[in-house]
């Protein structure tokens, strides 16, 4: 499923971004998981990688709960956007592209964000 060849004997710290990621899908579906916590998942992943992650992220039944700078990922991935600030929270059931061209939210985050002067 995830190696074919030699490459079924690799030691597990010499694997590579992407074989770590099909190792983690693999142990995943296997288990029958209901929630994921990701941090950055697509980081050090060839273009490849990614799209199979993606495409199995999208087919993933349960929750998954992810921070991550790759726009492409996150549009494709995610349906509810959670952003926290110094100032509080914003909660949004949205795609992640009109989350960041809505000009009230905007508007919201510079709020959340806005530093407040202190007097000289």
């Amino acid at each position: 499923m995830l190696f074919s060849g030699e490459d079924i004997y690799k030691k597990v710290n010499i694997l590579s971004g992407g074989e770590r990621v099909r190792c983690m899908i693999a142990r995943m579906m296997i288990r029958n998981a209901n929630v994921m916590l990701l941090d950055t998942p697509t980081n050090h992943l060839d273009l490849e990688s990614i799209q199979a992650f993606n495409n199995t992220l999208i087919k993933f039944k349960g929750n998954i709960l992810m921070s991550s700078h790759d726009h492409e990922f996150i549009q494709t991935v995610c349906n509810r956007i959670i952003e926290i600030a110094p100032k509080g929270m914003i909660d949004k059931e949205m795609q992640y592209d009109d989350y960041i061209s809505d000009e009230k939210l905007m508007n919201r985050r510079a709020e959340l964000y806005r530093e407040k002067l202190k007097p000289v």
